[in-house]
């Protein structure tokens, strides 16, 4: 049987809180009777005492001298000491039951004559048990001898024990339904209280089950607060964002393979179903299809770091000294084509960022210009620390690009025009570059952007947030 963890909770609590009840209940119960015995005691002491007290000051009544009677002697201190609660005296006279005290006890115990000639034998303060009616009774028997009087007198004071031991049941019983109250008040506040501390860990669980059950990932939680279940909702928001994008990123793959592929494919298995048994046209066959294979893999490539630039672990972050990733991507780019290859500024400085990565956005940039750029023309590379941003850029003297598409040539598979006039991309580009480029940058916290160069061109310009900077000096 499946048990919620609300009832679990309730169910943990009550079980420590009713261990904690139960341990309090019993040790309260021991402490009291302990207390009860340590009281009884003290009682039965206290009124050996006060005879002896009272023994040693008793005058006989009209005579004013000291009492020669024993039976005088215990009447008068009945007289003086009245018994408390469930308690009661009563005198012996050589062996026989004398008076008892005006307060008539629970159960009358004197007239046992077994019993009254048995205490009649102690010789000193004695304390014994016995069993009534109403219970144990705890008593102490004192003889008492008064000089002149040979007869033995004896005075007995019990205490019905059971009848206080009933106060102190009474009391625990009291305190044990006390309890059971509290715990079905404590069981139904933590039942609420864990049903609220508990919706968002329900919400979790609904948002879930709805997720699996469709495609929609825009459901979020909202769980105000700082506590651990508000970091939960806030983690859980996070796994669906995660979640959302990596849906997005593989739609997309599957979207532009799709779109991109099929037309190479398409190529491709045409030229071989009309490949005839000519060595010539095999040959020329042949050549376009590896030609069309390169692009193809081209495409996967471009494809594939489009789709890793939106997910973690894309960029390895290392100190890049702007300075050396200016040249070296000069340096790279001359093999491009005749053009008149220019440094025009370097940041002596260092950024935390993935120089592989960077150098790829440049490389790309580079490659972009000299196919809209002729021999001689001019490529320049660049990197500057403005505004308290890193900008690195590649500008030429080409014939620039016109302002309505410089917000659309950063899209995939967006080709804008040549230097001849005819799509960027065919054959060997995909109207990926850009695209790449803009995934690069946007990593790194920053952006891409075109304008037009001094004295004519376009000018990219990838513009980086300084996270950490440290100037060459």
């Amino acid at each position: 049987m499946r048990v919620s963890a609300r009832a679990r909770i309730v169910g943990w609590m009550l079980t420590v809180v009713g261990l904690a009840l139960s341990v309090a209940i019993f040790a309260t119960w021991t402490i009291l009777l302990a207390r009860l015995d340590d009281r009884i005691a003290a009682e039965l002491r206290n009124e050996v005492a006060k005879l002896r007290i009272y023994a040693g000051s008793a005058l006989a009544p009209g005579s004013g001298a000291r009492v020669s009677d024993v039976d005088d002697l215990l009447t008068g201190y009945l007289r003086l000491n009245a018994p408390d609660r469930w308690e009661t005296f009563f005198t012996i006279i050589d062996g026989k039951a004398s008076k008892a005290s005006f307060i008539a006890p629970p159960v009358p115990i004197d007239g046992d004559d077994a019993l009254v000639a048995r205490m009649a034998t102690a010789t000193r303060v004695a304390r014994a048990e016995l069993e009534t009616t109403q219970g144990t009774v705890q008593y102490a028997v004192v003889p008492v001898t008064v000089a002149g009087d040979p007869r033995r007198g004896h005075l007995v004071v019990a205490i019905f024990y059971d009848l206080h031991r009933a106060e102190i049941v009474d009391a625990v019983r009291v305190l044990g339904l006390s309890a059971l109250a509290a715990m079905g008040l404590a069981g139904a506040a933590g039942w609420f209280v864990a049903g609220r501390v508990l919706a968002p860990v329900r919400l979790v669980r609904m948002t879930a089950e709805q997720i699996s059950d469709s495609t929609d990932l825009t459901r979020r939680l909202d769980v105000p607060g700082d506590d651990d279940v508000a970091a939960l909702a806030g983690t859980f928001n996070h796994m669906i964002d995660r979640l959302e994008q990596a849906f997005v990123v593989q739609r997309h793959f599957m979207d532009d393979a799709g779109h991109e592929l099929r037309t190479p494919i398409t190529v491709i298995r045409g030229h071989l179903e009309l490949m005839g048994d000519d060595p010539d046209e095999r040959a020329e066959t042949l050549a376009l299809v590896t030609d069309e294979l390169d692009r193809m893999n081209r495409i996967v490539d471009d494809l594939l770091i489009l789709a890793k630039a939106e997910q973690p672990g894309f960029l390895t972050l290392d100190n890049v000294e702007l300075a050396d990733l200016t040249v070296s991507v000069v340096a790279k780019a001359r093999a491009l084509g005749a053009r008149r290859w220019r440094v025009d500024e370097v940041a002596e400085a260092r950024l935390p960022a993935d120089r592989h990565r960077l150098t790829q956005a440049l490389m790309q940039l580079v490659a972009n210009a000299v196919r809209h750029t002729g021999d001689d023309d001019l490529i320049a590379v660049g990197s500057a620390v403005r505004d308290g941003r890193v900008e690195l850029w590649v500008r030429d003297s080409g014939p620039g690009v016109a302002p309505a598409e410089r917000e659309r040539i950063f899209g995939r598979f967006v080709r804008g025009a040549s230097r001849t006039g005819v799509p960027d991309g065919a054959p060997d580009g995909a109207g990926l570059g850009l695209a790449i480029v803009r995934s690069i940058a946007q990593a790194h916290g920053g952006n891409v952007a075109v304008t037009d160069a001094p004295g004519g061109g376009a000018c990219f310009v990838m513009s980086l947030p300084m996270w950490e900077l440290w100037r060459l000096h």
